[in-house]
């Protein structure tokens, strides 16, 4: 069993140094050597899993990503930040949120997307996050652009949302890229479709594997561990089973749709293979530089240093380690099809009759 966070290493901030330094000890390794039991072990312990790789990796995707912590589809020359805010508007778009609905925004991060949300459909949101250093930097974020009175956080559990909330408290649900946490897609769909109002909808980018994914091919097993790994995720499964698992609870479907699928120029990965040449924008080079061999190099380097001087919680450079295993994977796995973080479903709980 990998060992259990403990709150006696607790940072003022809210990080738990000894879960970031754990975080590595749920998964082999040799990624080869997974079994059954790890994977057993990363669902019954997902909340320290979670909380371990976020941790660690929080300040590293401000870094590299800034405040909204997901993939997007682009355009020929449309910006990075950009493009993220147009992927947040189209879910937002699609889910038909009207001014004055109340919202909540399952793993919500440090907010960056319900900044953008809130703002574009004009509705008020909460945010929840069981990582208390993500929703102390989501309400420091949220101050600073003077959305506090639109936009509330709190810590919590999204498998325990209707003891939480309760039932029927809000007009619609999203979810970006957050729900893969989850130990089971029925446990925390199921929780989202109690807290919602009758005819309320929930919309979510979910990440999956694809139809094409076969976990009997070794390679195709191996770059799954990959993505779990580099990501904090528990367990990878396969588009259908979040269908599956979106029916089971009673939601009915009214769009769905892989985005990742669509014969886009620029694919979505592109900023993670670090070739500075399809930056689409002079001010997108140095983000992408920042996953190439040089820009790895510079990180590595100075994540480990600064981990030695005390200015970031033991444990960090490893999970940054850990970022690297995920780019890989997320590349491979993207230029083959094999996985998508933008399986796009817009559902609806049934209206009481």
């Amino acid at each position: 069993m990998a060992p259990v966070a403990t709150e006696s290493t607790a940072h003022a901030d809210g990080r738990v140094g000894r879960r970031i330094e754990n975080y590595a000890a749920f998964w082999q390794k040799d990624l080869s050597k997974e079994a059954g039991q790890d994977t057993e072990n990363r669902l019954a312990n997902y909340t320290d899993v979670i909380n371990g790789y976020y941790d660690g990796a929080t300040g590293l995707y401000e870094y590299g990503w800034g405040t909204s912590f997901h993939f997007s589809r682009y355009y020929k020359g449309e910006g990075f930040y950009q493009a993220l805010a147009r992927h947040e508007h189209y879910l937002a778009f699609k889910m038909n949120l009207k001014p004055g609905m109340r919202v909540l925004d399952v793993g919500c991060g440090i907010g960056g997307p319900a900044r953008e949300i809130a703002q574009f459909a004009d509705v008020q949101i909460v945010g929840l996050n069981n990582n208390d250093f993500q929703v102390g930097r989501a309400r420091k974020l949220t101050a600073k652009a003077g959305l506090s009175e639109q936009i509330t956080y709190t810590v919590g559990d999204f498998m325990k949302l209707s003891e939480q909330f309760g039932e029927n408290s809000f007009d619609a649900v999203y979810a970006i890229e957050a729900t893969v946490h989850a130990p089971s897609w029925e446990g925390v769909y199921g929780e989202i479709m109690k807290v919602l109002k009758p005819g309320g909808v929930f919309g979510v980018y979910e990440w999956c594997m694809t139809d094409k994914w076969d976990p009997s091919i070794p390679s195709h097993k191996e770059v799954a561990h990959g993505i779990e790994l580099g990501n904090g995720i528990p367990e990878m499964r396969p588009i259908a089973k979040a269908r599956e698992a979106i029916v089971k609870v009673g939601f009915q479907i009214e769009h769905e749709e892989d985005l990742a699928d669509r014969p886009d120029p620029v694919p979505w990965y592109y900023p993670l293979e670090g070739d500075i040449r399809k930056a689409q924008t002079l001010w997108d080079v140095f983000t992408v530089w920042r996953m190439s061999s040089s820009g790895k190099f510079v990180t590595h380097h100075g994540l480990w240093f600064i981990e030695k001087l005390g200015i970031v919680p033991k444990g960090t450079w490893e999970v940054g380690e850990t970022l690297k295993v995920a780019a890989d994977a997320l590349v491979a796995s993207g230029r083959e099809k094999l996985f998508t973080p933008m399986y796009l479903v817009v559902s609806r709980k049934p209206a009481e009759n």
